[in-house]
């Protein structure tokens, strides 16, 4: 096999993945020499195919850059430049077609499991060099990792438990923590940067097409019946309504000593994301500023946000921080306004549907989504359930227990605050700091915007999980919560609530108050083998949101670094050791001396720490 057969392979793999090998100067200089060297003026199309998918791409310059290789020729690029380009775009090739270059081709994991479930990465080897084949990833097929297995809450762990991979698990619990956290908004709080905050996350799921993010609509049915209840109210509201404006209507003169009737706020809590920039600020202020949107396609919502009555990209990007949302009408010269929004979200889409609602890194809801990428599906599954359950079914009857428990407690108890132990603080500013530190040196200031909200979700998820760990006893309860428990008086719930652990009377509280079965307000604490759990999710959480930043175009203001070193460092724990880094320098053909001279200038700059002989930490 010559060069010129070797380079249409590797071209093909290319463009049938996607592959953007070329994202900055770095990388678009030295692909123009190494074809230039290796295939002379035959090369020429082969650069123009392998480089237009660059944001940099032009015809004309490309043109002249290749003239100039062709003159100027460095005898240091070959086609083992162009091999590496691919290698890092995430391009896999057969390792016989790479050792026509000499070089190695180290496979990545499509998917990193922390709880040891990886699927077979074998790949079938060709017969013979003449068969080569070069195969192209999926563009999830990046080494990203799972969550650290962990017993959940048992009512959270049976929702996590119906999921059928390491991922679908993820995103089930992903997907519940949302809607757990959006039915609970202004109930939970904690302080966090001088304000407060509640447990209202905005989660986008990625993932290739029927790759198993539809388990996300059993999600949703938790939230149905709270939804159902509230617009069954809403219906028997409007017959009093009408049946009041018809007799109002035939009054006659004596409509003057008696006000019109006012017709009932249609409040909701599962918001269309197919909605006018008007619409979601009246369904958002009918409900108290409180609400869901539950949609399974990304393009839902963001071909509503570009329409001529969308725009309400902002919404989402205030609900984010409970900001105020006003609006004013010139008809009737209306205004409303509700003072904190408890908005949460909850999305899925294919990786292309990313771009058209998160248009660049610099929009701001790229930092205030929690992302999580599914990896393709590799192998068949049996849908066919042998167990005849209708998870559907199951799924609702679990949103109702869950409602009767949030209805009687809610007309128990006006507010719960999260305390987090000093320990703990401690514990979560070195943890995120080191996270923060890392994002700054590999990204820059757009993922060091990412992980300081990601610092907030997090929080958010410590104050569910340790809520739904002190009522297991009573979610797990054969009939849950008595349905009439919110129309009875609230003593035995405060007792009940009273021996939960985790909870405590607010120290405002008179102790009086307290053995009279009279609390409004509760403390709650979070154990120490759940708050680890929540802030192990922190890493795998970062390195996700690094893989929707790839996906992005870049910006002016980004100083990408090169994604050798991008990657490698990705790849690095928080604290590592020097033979740590050794190890994972090898499979991106990083030197010794490079990695020591790298760690040196890092430590230097004060982005790495060093905490012992050959040990490092990012600061």
């Amino acid at each position: 096999m010559n060069e010129l057969d070797i380079i249409e392979q590797l071209t093909i793999a290319v463009e049938q993945g996607g592959a953007n090998i070329a994202p900055t100067y770095q990388e678009y200089m030295p692909l123009a020499f190494a074809v230039a060297n290796s295939c002379g003026e035959e090369g020429r199309s082969f650069f123009h195919r392998l480089c237009r998918l660059s944001d940099k791409y032009r015809h004309d310059e490309a043109d002249k850059l290749y003239d100039h290789a062709l003159q100027n020729g460095r005898g240091g690029n070959s086609l083992g430049t162009v091999f590496h380009l691919a290698q890092l775009a995430g391009i896999r090739f057969d390792k016989k077609l790479a050792n026509l270059q000499n070089l190695q081709a180290p496979f990545t994991p499509t998917h990193t499991c922390a709880r040891g479930k990886g699927g077979n990465t074998e790949q079938k080897q060709p017969q013979s060099t003449e068969d080569t084949v070069i195969t192209v990833p999926a563009e999830t097929s990046v080494s990203l990792p799972c969550f650290v297995e962990y017993r959940w809450p048992l009512f959270l762990q049976r929702v996590i438990d119906c999921g059928d991979s390491p991922a679908q698990r993820d995103i089930l619990l992903l997907g519940a923590l949302t809607v757990f956290g959006a039915t609970l908004n202004k109930l939970l709080s904690f302080t966090y940067g001088r304000k407060s905050k509640y447990p209202c996350l905005q989660t986008f799921v990625i993932a290739p097409p029927a790759s198993g993010k539809g388990a996300l609509t059993w999600v949703r049915r938790l939230a149905e019946p709270l939804h159902d209840s509230l617009m069954a109210a809403y219906s028997e509201k409007m017959k009093i309504y009408r049946r009041e404006k018809a007799q109002w209507d035939v009054l006659g003169k004596e409509k003057v000593n008696i006000p019109e009737p006012e017709q009932p706020c249609m409040k909701m809590f599962l918001i269309a994301g197919d909605n006018s920039g008007a619409g979601m600020l009246e369904n958002l202020m009918d409900a108290d500023g409180a609400g869901l949107i539950c949609e399974t396609e990304a393009d839902t919502v963001s071909t509503a946000i570009g329409t001529d009555y969308g725009h309400w990209s902002d919404t989402l990007r205030k609900s984010f921080d409970h900001e105020r949302l006003a609006y004013n009408r010139r008809t009737n010269h209306e205004y409303r306004e509700c003072n904190k929004s408890y908005l949460s979200v909850l999305i899925s889409g294919t990786p292309a549907q990313v771009k058209p609602l998160i248009p660049s890194a610099e929009n701001g809801l790229f930092s205030r989504q929690v992302f999580y990428c599914m990896p393709p599906i590799h192998e068949w599954v049996d849908q066919f359930d042998q167990s005849g359950t209708d998870y559907d079914r199951m799924f609702t009857l679990w949103g109702e227990r869950w409602k009767r428990l949030l209805d009687a407690l809610t007309a128990a108890v006006s507010g719960i605050s999260l305390k987090l132990t000093e320990e703990q603080k401690d514990e979560f500013n070195a943890h995120l700091s080191s996270v923060f530190g890392r994002a700054g040196v590999v990204h820059g200031d757009h993922m060091k915007s990412a992980v300081a909200r990601i610092a907030i979700n997090i929080c958010r998820i410590i104050g569910i999980v340790a809520l739904m760990r002190s009522l297991d006893a009573l979610l797990m309860a054969t009939d849950g919560i008595d349905p009439t428990a919110a129309e009875k008086p609230t003593d035995d719930m405060i007792k009940v609530l009273l021996a939960c652990p985790g909870l405590s009377p607010s120290p405002h509280v008179p102790q009086e108050n307290v053995q009279d079965g009279v609390v409004s307000q509760f403390e709650l604490t979070v154990g120490g083998d759940d708050f680890h759990a929540v802030l192990s999710l922190a890493e795998p959480l970062y390195l996700h949101s690094c893989h929707i930043l790839s996906l992005l175009p870049s910006t002016d203001s980004v100083q990408p670094q090169k994604v050798s070193q991008e990657t490698f460092l990705d790849g690095l724990p928080l604290c590592f050791t020097r033979s740590q880094a050794l190890q994972a320098s090898t499979r991106f053909g990083i030197s010794p001396g490079t990695l020591d001279s790298l760690l040196k200038r890092m430590t230097d700059k004060g982005q790495l720490l060093k905490a012992g002989r050959g040990e490092y930490r990012f600061k």
